[in-house]
């Protein structure tokens, strides 16, 4: 039977009824690490139960538990207030339950409504697919969604916002009881976040539980009913939003107190370290201009779709341009590809960790090592002493949280996994750095510590790009701030005039202002 349901005034009360899932006494180890300790909490029905914590506390594993993917070594989890045993996801989903994944599952080649069914396209007697159906299903879905798209689109040609907004529709569709939301709001536009929002109240008004993941702080409290904190595999505390404070959970979570979130010191701003001029992709982004000094963190802001990375991307040399100048030291520079950039000690931290950074299959360290192997390499051998001595030393500096340097990168948490990648770049020594969402997914303590780093970066003389959709980060650590509209710069402003509503407002393309980047 159930016991400990949640706390309320400093005491654990009983309210079997309201229960819709509960996981009891919850342990799991990996070789070298205990990811869970007697995990223990409760979901009521028809409410938000926000799940907070640092990277490595434990969250994922735990949801992993809950879908089936992994087998807990010891503990229950129960339903309704009955006990199941869920041994993969296929069950987990029989069981009403689903799950909204942060690094998004899907298959590009298929069409919309191929995924929103895929392992579940229904078939008539003789076994056959009822496309008819599936067709006018996907059709209706879409259309009380309000999203712009056919069925029969192939994933690959929408962004990644509407994919994830897909990935929420097919959720619901699931006709899940309990929906598991890992990083929801990550790749979605504010307006998205605002439908995602609604169709969250929709479905706790029939009675769907959710359990909602974020490192955004500001959603939690917003949308939550109830926050669990987890700290080193174990649960911190359970209480209900209202009686708690951001300082208290933020605390709980790091175990100590964050006094300034965005350590921004004052550096002495040099010369240009980089300028890119009238820099052009037809369709893409069109006459963009805007320069970097040393010592100085300028920022990139706009709406999803604005063009900032594919920006990044290009002047990087992962994507081609029609027509630009660049800059570096004040020498025109040629830049054709990443290996170019390298050369030039211009660096870039993609945004998609999955996609463009780790290589899962591979160790940290050798994820670590990628992009400066030439250091390691002479005489045609590799030596292996030497790049773990390199590799090693630049992991104290980025307090990465490894078992060993030969641990599989993929089994490292978000937060750990950014911090390898850092390293892999801070290993070729880069005078220029570009960070493309450089804290996407990762708590408040790992994202001090970036945000540190990144302080120390520009300490030493060097420049840095910021580029985020996340207002605050860039108001409380950049000296500027360029913002784009439909692939053209909208404005340039300067840390006095930082304000959200501004950078709003220029994003929005609101501001007819010289974009030439001043300040």
């Amino acid at each position: 039977m159930c016991k400990i349901i949640l706390k309320n005034d400093g005491e654990w009360v009983k309210r079997l009824d309201d229960i819709k899932m509960r996981v009891s006494g919850i342990e799991k180890s990996f070789p070298g690490v205990k990811a869970l300790s007697d995990i223990d909490f409760a979901i009521r029905k028809g409410t938000v139960h926000a799940l907070c914590g640092e990277n490595g506390a434990g969250k994922s594993t735990l949801m992993k538990i809950i879908m089936g993917l992994y087998q807990p070594d010891k503990g229950q989890i129960f339903l309704d207030g009955k006990p199941v045993e869920i041994k993969n996801p296929i069950q987990a989903r029989e069981l009403g339950i689903s799950m909204i994944a942060q690094e998004l599952n899907y298959v590009p080649e298929l069409s919309v409504e191929e995924n929103l069914f895929l392992g579940r396209l229904p078939v008539n007697k003789a076994g056959k697919v009822v496309w008819k159906k599936v067709r006018r299903e996907a059709k209706k879905f879409l259309e009380e969604e309000g999203l712009p798209y056919t069925p029969e689109q192939k994933l690959k040609t929408l962004t990644v916002s509407d994919i994830q907004m897909l990935e929420i529709i097919k959720a619901v569709t699931n006709r899940a009881q309990v929906i598991i939301m890992d990083e929801p709001t990550s790749s979605i536009s504010h307006k998205e976040v605002e439908q995602l929002f609604g169709k969250i109240e929709e479905l706790k008004a029939q009675g769907v539980s959710i359990i909602y993941i974020s490192h955004k702080m500001e959603e939690v409290f917003r949308i939550a009913d109830d926050i669990t904190v987890l700290r080193d595999g174990a649960v911190v505390s359970t209480d209900k939003a209202e009686e708690l404070d951001l300082d208290t959970v933020i605390a709980r979570m790091v175990g100590r107190r964050l006094d300034n979130v965005y350590p921004k010191e004052r550096t002495e701003v040099g010369e240009k370290a980089l300028e890119v001029e009238h820099f052009t992709r037809k369709g893409v982004f069109e006459d963009i201009s805007f320069y970097v000094r040393k010592g100085e963190i300028v920022g990139f802001a706009g709406l999803v779709g604005a063009g900032r990375t594919e920006t990044m991307r290009a002047v990087f040399g992962l994507d081609p341009h029609d027509s630009g100048v660049i800059r570096i030291e004040g020498k025109e520079t040629q830049i054709k590809s990443p290996s170019d950039s390298i050369e030039h000690k211009l660096v870039m931290l993609s945004e998609s960790r999955r996609d463009d950074g780790i290589v899962p299959v591979r160790s940290v360290m050798e994820n670590a090592s990628l992009a400066s192997l030439n250091q390691f390499i002479y005489g045609g051998y590799a030596h292996r002493a030497k790049e773990r001595s390199g590799v090693k030393e630049s992991f104290l500096k980025m307090n990465v949280k490894t078992p060993t340097l030969d641990t599989a990168i993929s089994s490292l948490s978000g937060g750990n996994q950014q911090k390898v990648l850092l390293s892999r770049w801070m290993l070729c020594n880069p005078d220029i750095m570009i960070l493309d969402e450089p804290t996407r997914g990762i708590d408040v303590g790992a994202k001090f510590e970036i945000y540190k780093l990144i302080t120390d970066i520009v300490k030493e003389n060097k420049a840095v790009i910021m580029v985020s959709s996340e207002l605050p980060e860039l108001i409380g650590m950049c000296d500027r701030i360029y913002i784009m509209c439909q692939g053209r710069i909208s404005g340039c402003i300067s840390k006095d005039a930082f304000s959200q509503e501004t950078i709003m407002k220029h994003a929005a393309g609101l501001v007819n202002e010289d974009s030439s980047g001043g300040a």
